[in-house]
C-alpha cells in the first residue's frame, strides 16, 4: 500500500472517513446526506487521481531508464531512428 500511498494521502483518507462519519452523526444521516456524498465522492477522485498519477510517474521513469540505456549502448556511428 504504500509503494502507491504516501503519508500523507492516507492521513486525508483517514481524515475524510472520519469527518464524513463524524457529519453523518452531527447532522443525522437525513439532513443533507447528498452534500457530505458530495464531498466524500470529490474526495475520493481527488486520491484515484493521485494513484494514477504515481502510476504515470512510475511508466515514465521506465521508458526514460530504457532510454538512457539505450543511448549508452549506442554505437557512435549509429544513426538508426528510434520508432516509439
Amino acid at each position: 500500500m504504500n509503494k502507491y500511498f504516501d503519508f500523507w494521502t492516507i492521513v486525508v483518507i483517514i481524515l475524510t472517513v472520519l469527518l464524513f462519519i463524524l457529519a453523518l452523526f452531527a447532522k443525522g444521516v437525513a439532513s443533507q446526506l447528498l452534500l457530505e456524498a458530495g464531498v466524500l465522492l470529490v474526495s475520493v477522485k481527488i486520491i484515484m487521481m493521485s494513484y494514477k498519477n504515481v502510476q504515470n510517474y512510475e511508466d515514465i521513469k521506465k521508458d526514460l531508464h530504457e532510454i538512457k540505456t539505450w543511448l549508452k549502448e549506442k554505437p557512435a556511428g549509429h544513426n538508426k531512428v528510434i520508432e516509439l
